[in-house]
This record gives structure tokens, C-alpha cells and sequence, in this order.
């Protein structure tokens, strides 16, 4: 098996891992893994919602034609899901059964920031929510950040009953709170928020009121941000692949993945489960699931 990492943060390529039933193709996919280790794929497909158990055998699946634009996803204590419907500028909440429980953002109506509808551009102007949105973190409170996204600029603060709290962001490249292509957000147990804001190479991070502390910018096109119980980040990017950094910013290993391809085809989601398996999403036909199980 090919064996990735360093130290005790070593893992094994497990070989087709997933078994989907026969004639289905999993399309770009969001990762998220419940208290039972069974694995959720919100993916683009016409089977957007598919549960696997931790062996990778098919389970269940649901959303069809409800689900019709999988980009990131989030999965709280109680096993309920998150889900960003991009391109339908909704955020939906479900219970892992594929219960509706909240619903945010009109659908099909996205706010006014004057995106030419190409990630290589910038929105004109930061707006509402949503106008694509990408990813979804929970605070401790189980209040709601969310990052959007491709046709806007911002993250935006929910109560956990889906009130709108605030927002932050403004469109550009290189400015504290400037965005393009928000694309993951994650928020740690002392209330930073982490933002992966992809086009610019970078990973900001700020107070719970949205205010700027500081970035790290040794990244390339970061997509998604994991933080394990050990405050250990697992960030992947699409021109690399996975980076595994201190929760200070410090790199402690990284690696490529496991055949090469076009530039663009890195990494797009991950998600660890309870014995630090990781799962990764490849922006790659025919890689979009990959597993490494840890072995130190």
C-alpha cells in the first residue's frame, strides 16, 4: 500500500475503499463522518446524498432532486447535516435519515454582488446571503458560520435557529477580511473562525465578531479545513493535495496525491473520522473518494 505522512501522523492509501452500487458515478463530493463512523457523501450526482458505513459498503441514499448542487457540508453532535446547495444559494439542515429541519437563504434567488459567474473573478460587490454558498461551521453555542462563496464574498453569522446575526467580507486580494472564493470555514472550540479563502492563497482567521487576526499563506488554492480533537489541522488545497499544520500555523507534513494529473486536480474536501482515518475528496474523475487509514 502507498504510505503517506511523517511520524506519528502516517497513513496508508486504503484501495478502493468505497463500493457504490454498480453503474453509479460519484460525482465532486463533501465528506462528513457521524458518531457510528458512517461516511455521508453530498455529492454532485443523481444520487446526492449517499451513506457508506466505515468498510465503505453502501448503506442508503437521499435528496434526489431536492440536493441538485453539492459544496461542502457539516455534521454536529447530534448527527445532523449541513448542506450548502451552491448553486441553488441555499443551506439546508437535515437529520442523517434526510429529514428537513431548516431551511435558509430563497431558492434560486441569489443576492446582488455583481459575479460574472466565473470563480477567476471577483464579485463587485459584497451582499446578503447567499449567492452560492460553500461551506458551513458550528461554534460551541451551535451558532452558524457560512462561508459564500463563489458569487460573493463573505461569511455570515446564523443563530442556530437560522437567524441572521451578521456578516463580514469584502471582495479582493490581498486586504484583512478580503475574499475570493471563500470556499471552507471551520471554527475551533476557542471560537476562531478559519476561513479558507482559496483564490488568494490563504487561510484567515478571525475573532468570533468577524475581526481579522492574522492569515497564513503557505497554501495553494486552500479548499477545506478539518481540526481534530487534538488541535491538529488538516487543510487540503487544489494545487497541492493535504498538509497537516500545528493549530499555531506551523507545517508538520504534507503530501501529493497518490497519481498525478492536470494542474487543478488536488484536493477539495476532507473529513477524519473517530480513529483518524481520513477521507479526502479529489477534484479528479475516477479519484473523487480516496480513504488513508492511520497507522502511527
Amino acid at each position: 500500500m502507498t504510505t503517506v505522512g511523517a511520524g506519528q501522523y502516517t497513513y496508508e492509501l486504503v484501495e478502493n475503499w468505497a463500493k457504490l452500487p454498480d453503474s453509479w458515478v460519484l460525482g465532486q463530493t463533501a465528506i462528513v463522518t457521524d458518531s457510528e463512523d458512517r461516511v455521508y457523501l453530498f455529492n454532485r450526482s443523481d444520487h446526492p446524498l449517499i451513506v457508506l458505513d466505515r468498510d465503505g459498503n453502501y448503506l442508503a441514499s437521499w435528496g434526489e432532486g431536492v440536493l441538485t448542487d453539492a459544496h461542502g457540508m457539516f455534521i454536529d453532535a447530534e448527527d445532523n447535516l449541513y448542506l450548502p446547495v451552491k448553486n441553488n444559494h441555499v443551506v439546508l439542515k437535515y437529520t442523517r435519515e434526510g429529514n428537513l429541519l431548516l431551511s435558509m437563504g430563497v431558492r434560486d434567488q441569489p443576492s446582488d454582488t455583481g459575479w460574472s459567474g466565473s470563480y477567476s473573478d471577483t464579485v463587485q460587490q459584497a451582499a446578503g446571503p447567499f449567492h452560492c454558498p460553500t461551506d458551513v461551521g458550528l461554534d460551541a453555542r451551535g451558532d452558524m458560520y457560512i462561508s459564500d462563496g463563489y458569487g460573493n464574498a463573505r461569511v455570515h453569522k446564523f443563530t442556530a435557529g437560522g437567524e441572521l446575526i451578521f456578516s463580514w467580507g469584502a471582495p479582493g486580494k490581498t486586504g484583512e477580511g478580503e475574499f475570493h472564493v471563500p470556499h471552507g470555514v471551520w471554527v475551533h472550540t476557542d471560537g476562531r473562525v478559519f476561513v479558507a479563502d482559496r483564490e488568494n492563497d490563504r487561510i484567515q482567521i478571525f475573532s468570533p465578531d468577524g475581526t481579522f487576526l492574522e492569515q497564513w499563506t503557505d497554501f495553494a488554492r486552500p479548499c477545506d479545513i478539518y481540526v481534530d480533537g487534538d488541535d491538529t489541522m488538516f487543510v487540503v488545497e487544489l494545487d497541492g493535495f493535504v498538509s497537516i499544520v500545528t493549530i499555531e500555523g506551523k507545517l508538520i507534513t504534507r503530501w501529493d496525491p497518490p497519481t498525478e494529473g492536470p494542474h487543478g486536480t488536488g484536493a477539495h474536501a476532507l473529513w477524519l473520522d473517530s480513529r483518524g482515518d481520513i477521507y479526502v475528496n479529489r477534484n479528479l474523475e475516477g479519484q473523487r473518494l480516496l480513504k488513508y487509514r492511520r497507522v502511527a
